[in-house]
């Protein structure tokens, strides 16, 4: 894909997740954030796959991330750009790296760097590598040793410290004599995390890094690579991590952290999203915003320094808001699908009407199907032992007047059936449970159901008469 060219002075964020496994909740929110602070400014979101841990980069890990920013509907302006697509252009600035004397060759093992380390540790000095390959002027290097292949160091800078003024947390600042020199390139060649992510900000001008704090220690290192690469760094901002609702760092126990789990579970998209946003940013007291409110408001100086806690009580409140705002017809095009994983058939029906019943009181789509089965699936009889309790003779009698006088109803409405319910209630003095109770459990099967008129109303007078003149034949 060509790569767009933007202004010198344009916003360009990414999100360059890594396609080791699902695209998780706090992946989520990172990418949430950098396509929010992009659209506000009027910027570009760019999508990079940083795949090159091939042990464990999947293609199947790669197309669930994308599955997720489709259904999120975070689309990016470029990409997805995949690094294992540009290990050329890694090796090039490495090359130029070493003939500039940023970078050099390091021919000590794995064990000889681990042996350096440990004697730091017993020093009471951090572990580090110490420098037995480092170039320095008038140093004497040791004799390469035979049959080995190296690794490539960048030669980071010693004195001094390295600090950038975070977006969200404030100044952060490393003194350079905690930072070792940094293996770029592997024996075989192969570059390294994070002189990849230092190539790719720089070629595809990112402006503004947001990502999760846990990345906090990569950045001094990524900043010193890309200054002596003569680049400008990006902005950085970290978001501290989410915590589970116990207060621990949020994983499998808490529930699912796959966002695609969310979709099967029946989570709109505009309710994840707004309940992702409200996950360590803020804007005042509100709760309840669009996609299109979120960019208008969205900056840095509003995301939390603390980490943010997760609650499913809150985001199903959040998903029965948008359910209950959602256009009846829409809404019954996205349960409809869930209808027909249950075996039922959302075409036997007034779907959009079902939905405008049903929808006050579900929290998700899954709910509100399996509610509409009501009406979408086969008809099940009641048990031997709700019929012996309610369908006794009296009961049985008012069905059947019910029945003759609904037939000869010119119209079947909701409030037509409601006025005979009422007029028939006070003609016999009696209370609605007794002859609504017999009603749902004639006609559906069930002894509870949404308000009866609007349930005889959807499932037609056809049906309804048909069931009521089974109940009285038997």
């Amino acid at each position: 894909m060509t790569q767009a060219v933007s202004p010198p002075s344009a916003i360009r964020t990414r999100f360059a997740p890594s396609p080791t496994g699902f695209l998780h909740l706090g992946g989520a929110r990172t990418a949430l954030f950098s396509w929010a602070y992009a659209r506000h400014h009027h910027g570009k979101f760019i999508l990079r796959i940083e795949d090159t841990d091939l042990e464990r980069s999947t293609p199947e890990a790669v197309q669930a991330i994308l599955d997720a920013m489709q259904w999120l509907d975070l689309r990016p302006d470029e990409g997805p750009f995949y690094q294992m697509r540009r290990m050329d252009r890694y090796r090039e600035v490495i090359a130029a790296m070493l003939a500039a004397g940023t970078a050099y060759y390091c021919y000590s093992s794995p064990a000889e760097v681990e042996a350096m380390r440990e004697k730091a540790r017993a020093a009471g000095n951090k572990p580090r590598y110490d420098g037995t390959w480092r170039p320095e002027p008038g140093k004497t290097l040791p004799p390469i040793p035979p049959d080995r292949k190296p690794v490539v160091r960048f030669k980071s800078p010693q004195s001094g410290a390295t600090g950038w003024n975070d977006l969200i947390k404030g100044p952060i600042s490393f003194d350079n004599s905690e930072l070792d020199d940094l293996v770029i390139a592997r024996p075989d060649g192969t570059p390294t995390y994070n002189f990849c992510v230092v190539v790719d900000d720089w070629d595809m001008k990112i402006t503004h890094v947001i990502r999760g704090d846990d990345h906090v220690n990569n950045t001094p290192r990524q900043i010193a690579i890309l200054r002596a690469l003569g680049a400008t760094p990006p902005e950085y901002g970290h978001v501290p991590m989410i915590l589970g609702p116990d207060g621990d760092k949020l994983s499998k126990r808490h529930g699912a952290v796959n966002v695609m789990q969310y979709e099967r579970d029946g989570y709109l998209p505009e309710a994840m999203i707004n309940y992702l946003a409200r996950l360590g940013w803020s804007h005042g007291d509100e709760e309840i915003f669009s996609r299109e409110q979120l960019v208008e408001w969205f900056d840095t100086r509003h995301l939390s320094k603390s980490p943010a806690q997760w609650d499913p009580k809150k985001l199903n409140w959040v998903n029965a808001h948008y359910i209950r705002a959602m256009d009846d017809t829409a809404l019954a095009a996205r349960v409809a699908p869930r209808i027909r994983a249950l075996n039922g058939d959302p075409d036997a029906i007034d779907l959009a009407g079902v939905m405008a019943l049903l929808k006050t009181r579900a929290e998700t789509l899954n709910q509100l199907a399996e509610d509409a089965m009501l009406f979408c699936g086969p008809y099940q009889a009641a048990s031997e032992g709700l019929q012996a309790q309610y369908l006794d003779a009296s009961a049985i009698e008012l069905l059947n007047e019910f029945a003759r006088r609904a037939a000869a109803l010119p119209d079947w409405g909701t409030a037509p059936l409601s006025a005979l319910i009422k007029a028939m209630l006070d003609e016999h003095a009696i209370k609605m449970p007794k002859l609504a109770i017999p009603l749902r459990i004639a006609v559906t099967g069930r002894k509870h159901t949404p308000s009866i008129d609007a349930v005889l109303f959807l499932l037609g007078r056809a049906t309804v008469l048909a069931r009521l003149d089974a109940l009285s034949g038997e």
